[in-house]
């Protein structure tokens, strides 16, 4: 066994070129969230490369999205889930195309995630060369919803990493290989205030003014932010009304909340129902909608023992260790996280800029990333 890990470390050692050259296929699809044939296409390739290492690979198909890769091995016990999402926020035509510039790999999603997935697949490429996909308990998933917060995929990830021994989440790594224990929930909330259209000069009295609603009621949402228990509300976006001339029937709002605990979360929108029902003037009513919900990604001491194992591994592969600060951005690791699956992040390739066009990957990091992943699979072999 010894031997054959030596020869897969030395193989994924001379992968770089190979790595790049997946992760260009990778980038050359524009897999926007709603792109449903780009991310389709994006899921094929993944799951066409799982099945060449032996793993069972299908495509859950999707009513609003792309389909959803799930793999799984063979053997038997409570398995590594592995967890990951095709889709990125650049719609087609904004941010397109891979380009290298020395070390430097530019590219819609070549950090989140596209990067990431590059480093599962050759971290289990490897781990079939030195025989572990026979041993260790494993299955994974690799979503199209996750950058709308994971909406129709989260029970999903639930029922497939239902009795998982551990969680590892391949999003953007962070500066120092640092590893992420910790996420803010993030919650979506849409108000909309219902009431009567009339004419202001003519026939006042008969109208109900919905944006009036709307705007007592951001007011007093925005007041809930508590820096102090690390909680945060953003009304992102307001819309209402028809014409300057008629009393609006109709306003609404988007509202982004971000949470540490997920009882602050659970209080959090407590008290904008509430809110609700008391900033309506009268004849008007708000009715909320969570559009998203994500609980947050709490550190325990099994997440905390997982990250000191898993930074083992990348400390022998040349990298950092170390626990990350709280990350302000949710992901899928909160989901088995709140399943009670101990769960780290944040250990796809070294970049910046996700989320923008300035979104670059550090190609170095592609191997010892796919590196760290094989040492630790062997650890549970």
């Amino acid at each position: 066994m010894a031997s054959r890990m030596a020869d897969a470390l030395a193989w994924l050692a001379g992968q770089r070129a190979a790595m790049e050259g997946l992760l260009e296929r990778l980038v050359a699809h524009n897999s926007f969230t709603q792109h449903r044939a780009g991310v389709e296409a994006i899921a094929n390739l993944a799951a066409g490369e799982l099945r060449t290492y032996g793993l069972e690979a299908r495509l859950h198909s999707s009513h609003r999205f792309g389909p959803h890769v799930l793999f799984s091995g063979r053997a038997p016990g409570a398995p590594v889930f592995l967890l990951g999402h095709t889709d990125t926020v650049f719609a087609p035509g904004t941010f397109e195309g891979f380009r290298r510039q020395g070390d430097r790999g530019y590219g819609p999603g070549v950090f989140d995630m596209k990067g990431g997935i590059a480093v599962l697949l050759f971290g289990l490429a490897a781990a079939r060369r030195a025989g572990l996909l026979d041993r260790v308990p494993l299955r994974g998933i690799l979503v199209s919803d996750e950058e709308v917060g994971s909406p129709e995929s989260q029970p999903l990830i639930r029922a497939h990493a239902a009795g998982a021994a551990c969680a590892l989440c391949f999003e953007s790594g962070r500066a120092g290989d640092l590893i992420i224990t910790r996420r803010r929930g993030v919650g979506a909330v849409r108000a909309e205030a219902t009431g009567v259209a009339a004419h202001p000069g003519n026939d006042p009295d008969k109208g109900r003014n919905a944006i009036w609603s709307i705007a007592r009621f951001v007011d007093r949402v925005q007041a809930l932010t508590d820096p102090s228990r690390g909680v945060t509300v953003s009304v992102g976006l307001v819309s209402g009304g028809t014409t300057r001339n008629t009393v609006p029937a109709r306003a609404a709002c988007e509202v982004d909340l971000r949470f540490e605990a997920t009882a602050d979360g659970e209080a959090l929108f407590e008290a904008i129902e509430s809110i609700a029902a008391e900033a309506a003037v009268p004849g008007t009513s708000i009715a909320l909608a969570r559009d998203g919900w994500r609980t947050p990604l709490e550190r325990t001491p099994e997440s905390s023992a997982l990250a000191k194992a898993y930074g083992d591994c990348q400390r022998q592969s040349g990298l950092g260790l170390g626990e990350a600060p709280l990350a302000g951005g949710g992901s899928d690791a909160c989901t088995t996280g709140a399943a009670g699956i101990p769960s780290i992040d944040g250990l796809g390739p070294r970049g910046s800029g996700f989320h923008t066009t300035a979104e670059v990957v550090e190609l170095s990091s592609l191997v010892p990333k796919a590196t760290a992943l094989l040492r630790f699979l062997a650890t549970r072999g």
